[in-house]
């Protein structure tokens, strides 16, 4: 194996200076040491001082990697070369003369072909409701080939293993056996002791206590689940305009024969108000005027030539066609009527230029498929504006119908229910190729023009307030967004909320320069929830991340929102004056950093790009994490110097670019990530490692006491995986002493920061933005009219479950996420009623004056009031 191949991990190492030792000399020898307290599948070796009840261990075993001691390192330094590994393998020693080599049987098997892994063929059902063990279980079985489905399993899987912790009654009803955890480590080494408790510790009384507790929850699991079903199940967007056009196939005075001969005759002789006028006298269900003679009389519009008594005219029929021959009721032959029709008449192009161009003439923009009378004319611009529309109408019902069918069977009555696939709505937006991803072209260039016509209706709305372009362009994209969701919900979750999460943070984005006010004016006119909720969101994380405060990237809770988000404000109030409060690029989603790429190669300076600027590794890494790992400095500088440019960007594993300097000891780039603004997350934690736990488990001292002198005593509370503080990772009273001597320096540093200036129009449009997320939030998950006194069957099942016992102890073994999550919410609701989370407002945040920062106070009040109520009718 060559050097450059081997990739060696450290396990139960517990001597930091061994642990040194152990590392520099794979190094030394070309090889690549992979940090981390998790097991990464590309490790070759992993070194240990003896059989281990860890994640590592097991995995490695289960996958057939060598597990070699630690003096295969150290004596291959001293032969200056890799030696052979079989001398080194971990052993245990039985009591015979023979020792147990329990690694090498699976090794064997997989290095001769026999076997991919320990365990290939499994299909496993893992039932771990702790969220870190279950995710350390599912490594560990995916290192041995297995494949992990979450509960239910696909039709198609034939599962061969239930693996739980702990094992229930109601587990065993199964098809395929269950087994506990413990079953792995028996697989693996049958009955030979192996020195681990793994297998056989015994539960704690208090664990089995709760365990039996868990078993009196599965009916409120099957209330709440329902609960969530009907939730989200409910009628999202209703428009009662609907329900007075006409069936199409029902006769109401409906014309048996039209003649529409002469005109033609009329067009072709330039009279297009009288042949506007034989068609409006036609307007019956089920007649549809000549393509070619609508099409003409909307080439002649758009020319500029008609009078304004001649569109309106134009646009009565336009109305009358949609209503007596509604598409999402009629025939594909219709549905390809509407289609054609909704083209540029000259260009043909199909339905989206067409919008584009009026969207485009609308914002006087020379963007346009063909030349248009200019400048713009405001008859022209009624038109175009009509045209906008008229097609949101045609969208709407297609949205309209697709619901109902989604809910009720069509009734037979001769007529054709739309389908997803060969709606209107679906065609314009999206190309074949683009159905998996809400983030289409088509929906970008929406995206760009709703902010600029945002920027032009919002900001003089005296100038425009017979225009209403943005509000039209939201009502598309609130249409769009709910007719896609619909259709992929139910197959696949998690494609549409990356697909919601994708949409928001690029509006966030692309609006980065936009005032909150108009911001606002956009979420305000947002009628699809959960468009709303992502985006509202979105942009509150980009105004924080823009003036230096970083939010985690876990997923939107209430509790994420009163621990996270509440003490945000605080930041935002106390930015410098001279950061104005605009929106910004957020770190959490790689579309994001693709499109701040593409900005960045579009600048006139791109000759001063670094090389390989936009590749990514197989690994994930950017050129940022690379540079920070081989401490090229000036590299990192260019970098930061670019706009957009995201410092807390992560490979696949994870890691931050501040995590491999840190981890490599690269001490000029930590000081350069550190003087960045806004700062590096300083804790974030992979697997438990944060960044300084990483300098300190490689010895790099120096770049420990940095980061303590800027982050503070906090970063000496966090704790790994295995509950070990940074002080825990040094050995001597003079490093305790350092560390905590710089976390006093960065404690003094950080106060002395915070001054007397009070940025209250950032303030006001954090707390504006954080009013609606909240507001979105607790609408769309229902939270709030569950646990309401008599809001749900079950809510005060939930409220008890939670007085007496605590939120693992009432979900353990649940299966449902959306029940568990809805049981997390409660649980903050009922803390915020007992007083907790609202000590986290800043006393600066609680005392001012604004409108929108008192509005927010209010909302909060009134939650801990209700949530008193709650828990006083118990």
């Amino acid at each position: 194996m060559e050097d450059g191949k081997r990739v060696f991990q450290i396990s139960g190492i517990k001597k930091h200076e061994k642990k040194r030792v152990v590392v520099q000399g794979i190094q030394q020898l070309g090889a690549k040491y992979a940090g981390g307290s998790v097991y990464q599948h590309a490790c070759t070796h992993l070194i240990v001082p003896h059989i281990l009840p860890s994640e590592k261990f097991l995995a490695a075993c289960a996958a057939g990697k060598w597990v070699l001691t630690p003096d295969y390192v150290t004596d291959s330094v001293k032969n200056g070369s890799w030696l052979a590994e079989e001398p080194y393998e971990v052993a245990i020693s039985t009591g015979s003369t023979a020792a147990f080599h329990p690694v090498r049987q699976w090794r064997e098997k997989v290095a001769t072909g026999r076997l991919r892994g320990a365990f290939q063929d499994w299909r496993v059902i893992l039932m771990v409701q702790e969220p870190t063990r279950r995710a350390m279980f599912k490594r560990l079985l995916k290192a041995g080939r297995a494949k992990v489905y979450h509960y239910p399993p696909p039709s198609n899987a034939a599962i061969t293993h239930i693996m739980a912790k702990p094992v229930t009654e109601n587990l065993k009803g199964h098809s395929a056996p269950c087994y506990p955890v413990s079953h792995i480590v028996q697989h693996l080494f049958g009955n030979t002791p192996v020195g681990m408790n793994f297998s056989k510790r015994e539960e704690h009384p208090a664990e089995t206590k709760a365990i039996n507790a868990s078993v009196g929850f599965s009916n409120l699991e099957a209330e709440l689940r329902d609960y969530v079903i009907k939730h989200e199940g409910r009628p999202r967007m209703c428009f009662l305009d609907f329900l007075c056009y006409r069936d199409p196939y029902c006769p109401q005075s409906q014309a048996t024969e039209t003649d529409f001969s002469n005109v033609g005759t009329m067009i072709e002789c330039g009279l297009f108000t009288e042949a506007l006028d034989s068609i409006r006298s036609a307007g019956f269900p089920g007649v549809l005027p000549p393509l070619p003679y609508l099409s003409s009389l909307l080439e002649y519009a758009q020319q500029g030539n008609a009078t304004s008594v001649f569109l309106r005219r134009l646009q009565q029929v336009m109305c009358n066609l949609l209503i007596n021959n509604s598409p999402w009721l009629a025939s594909n032959a219709v549905r390809k009527y509407f289609t054609k029709l909704l083209q540029c008449p000259r260009c043909k192009a199909g339905v989206w230029p067409f919008l584009e161009t009026a969207i485009s003439y609308c914002l006087s923009s020379e963007v346009t498929c063909h030349a248009l009378p200019g400048p713009a004319l405001p008859t022209l611009l009624r038109f175009h504006s009509d045209i906008l529309a008229f097609s949101l109408q045609i969208f709407q019902g297609e949205l309209h119908s697709v619901s109902a069918a989604d809910g009720t069977p069509p009734q037979a009555r001769g007529c054709s229910q739309t389908s997803a696939s060969g709606s209107l709505l679906n065609g314009t937006f999206w190309t074949v190729w683009e159905r998996s991803t809400l983030l289409s072209r088509a929906v970008k260039q929406l995206t760009q023009l709703l902010v600029q016509a945002a920027k032009q209706d919002y900001t003089d709305k005296e100038e425009k307030h017979d225009l209403h372009l943005a509000d039209i362009l939201v009502g598309h994209l609130s249409v769009l967004v709910e007719f896609w969701c619909q259709q992929h919900l139910r197959l696949n979750q998690s494609l549409v909320e990356k697909g919601l999460k994708d949409l928001a943070e690029y509006f966030a984005l692309i609006s980065h320069d936009v005032s909150p006010v108009v911001l606002e004016e956009v979420l305000v006119r947002i009628s699809s929830g959960r468009l709303k909720l992502v985006m509202t969101d979105a942009i509150f994380r980009n105004l924080c991340c823009r003036n230096g405060f970083t939010v985690g990237d876990e997923p939107l809770s209430l509790r994420k929102m009163v621990q996270s988000y509440l003490p945000a404000l605080g930041h935002l109030a106390q930015s410098p004056r001279g950061l104005h409060p605009k929106t910004g690029y957020s770190s959490q989603d790689s579309s994001c950093r693709i499109q701040s790429s593409l900005v960045n190669t579009t600048n006139p300076e791109k000759e001063n790009l670094p090389r390989g600027l936009n590749r990514v590794n197989t690994a994930g890494e950017t050129l940022l994490h690379r540079a920070c790992k081989r401490n090229q400095v000036e590299t990192v500088l260019q970098i930061l110097a670019l706009p957009g440019t995201d410092v807390n960007v992560k490979d696949h594993a994870g890691w931050t670019p501040l995590h491999e300097a840190c981890n490599h000891g690269s001490t000029a780039c930590v000081q350069a990530l550190l003087r960045h603004h806004p700062a590096p997350v300083l804790n974030s934690q992979v697997g438990g490692v944060s960044p300084l736990h990483d300098a300190l488990l490689n010895g790099y001292m120096d770049i420990a006491k940095m980061l303590l002198q800027h982050g503070g005593s906090v970063l000496l509370q966090q704790t790994d995986q295995g509950g070990r503080t940074a002080l825990d990772l040094v050995f001597t009273a003079d490093q305790r002493e350092v560390l905590l001597r710089s976390a006093q320096v960065g404690d003094c540093a950080l106060t002395s920061s915070v001054t007397a200036t009070f940025n209250l129009p950032l303030l006001e449009a954090g707390s504006v933005l954080l009013a609606h997320v909240i507001a979105a939030y607790l609408r769309e998950t229902g939270v709030r009219g569950y646990t309401q006194a008599g809001g749900g069957g079950g809510a005060h099942g939930l409220i008890r479950a939670l007085e007496t016992h605590s939120f693992q102890t009432v979900t353990l073994g649940w299966t449902d996420q959306r029940a568990v999550r809805l049981v997390e919410d409660a649980e903050t609701l009922l803390e915020l009623g007992r007083g907790r989370y609202l000590e986290l407002i800043p006393q600066k945040v609680k005392e001012c004056k604004g409108e929108n920062t008192m509005f927010l106070m209010e909302m909060l009040q009134n939650m801990k009031s209700q949530a008193e109520a709650l828990i006083t009718d118990l």
